[in-house]
């Protein structure tokens, strides 16, 4: 049976051990790491762009709060995880 990727998501996601809420969390955190400070309409046009299937478009939430936390988030010095 051959999987057409415009028809299948997310259960192609789902055979690949994906959920949505990991996927868009994980992206969300490399996003943040390479690019914070982004706000609202800048993290919304990046989701489309990352994610333009329609099946994804209920994650665009998810992924904005998830980028919010991982921007805002301070790295963990030595002296507090000694």
């Amino acid at each position: 049976m051959h999987i057409s990727p415009e028809n299948s998501y997310p259960q192609l996601c789902f055979v690949a051990g994906l959920t949505c809420e990991a996927c868009t969390a994980r992206t969300a955190l490399d996003l943040a790491q390479c690019c914070k400070g982004l706000r609202g309409k800048m993290i919304g046009q990046l989701f489309v762009q990352i994610y333009p299937h329609p099946a994804c478009s209920r994650m665009h939430g998810h992924f904005a709060e998830s980028y919010r936390e991982a921007s805002t988030d301070r790295p963990k010095t030595l002296a507090a995880v000694a």
